[in-house]
């Protein structure tokens, strides 16, 4: 009986047959909206932004697949600044932090 909770623990974190389904789903339809243009490249977003935020470190990005938003993180004296841009336009739509 000691291994009922571990079996419970290992299939709550296995991801299931139809979420790794979804994630590829998104996946080519992000690969589509690339190659036909209608959502902007990782390079040209960080292109647009990276010289508007002089004096800051760039930490990394995030991509919302289901709203076409890029999140750029970057570091500057020590506080984390988010700075939200369209996928689709290229234009800054947020930003938070200092």
């Amino acid at each position: 009986m000691k291994f009922l909770p571990v079996l419970a623990l290992a299939l709550a974190v296995i991801p299931s047959a139809e979420a790794n389904g979804q994630r590829r789903g998104e996946q080519l339809e992000v690969l589509v909206q690339l190659r036909t243009g209608r959502l902007l490249p990782l390079p040209e977003i960080e292109r647009r932004v990276l010289p508007t935020m002089r004096g800051a470190q760039y930490i990394g990005v995030d991509f919302d697949s289901s709203t076409g938003i890029y999140t750029l993180k970057f570091l500057r004296n020590g506080d984390v600044i988010w700075v939200d841009v369209d996928g689709r336009s290229g234009q800054i739509i947020g930003r938070t932090g200092n």
